[in-house]
């Protein structure tokens, strides 16, 4: 899993930038829906998977949006738990608005960047 987490690394911090630069723009939804990326692709890597719900914990603090905030800190808690057993929904994007256990479809081009990931 280690592999996998180093090769998918800059591609989940490739949406993390984005999703610096759609906020500095004041377009807080698509610096959402760049985070979301970065969750279906980081969260087979624990690490990683944290991580993607930290920002996204950030991003709905620098929101004012505590029910999003609060569903941010138990998906992080989750993720440390439940990521290195592999007790994670495959393509689930990670906001408070979906279920945590919901298995979702994973967008072909992110399909490509974890195929490649895994080799």
């Amino acid at each position: 899993m280690y592999r996998f987490a180093r090769r998918i690394r800059p591609s989940v911090q490739a949406e993390f930038d984005a999703a610096h630069r759609a906020n500095a723009a004041g377009d807080a939804e698509r610096a959402f829906r760049h985070l979301e990326r970065a969750h279906v692709m980081g969260q087979a890597a624990t690490v990683l998977h944290v991580r993607v719900h930290w920002q996204m914990f950030w991003w709905a603090k620098g929101r004012h949006d505590v029910g999003e905030a609060i569903g941010q800190i138990w998906r992080a808690a989750a993720a440390a738990v439940f990521t290195w057993p592999g007790w994670v929904p495959q393509g689930n994007t990670g906001g408070s608005n979906v279920s945590g256990l919901q298995r979702m479809p994973i967008p072909p081009d992110l399909q490509r960047l974890i195929n490649s990931a895994y080799q």
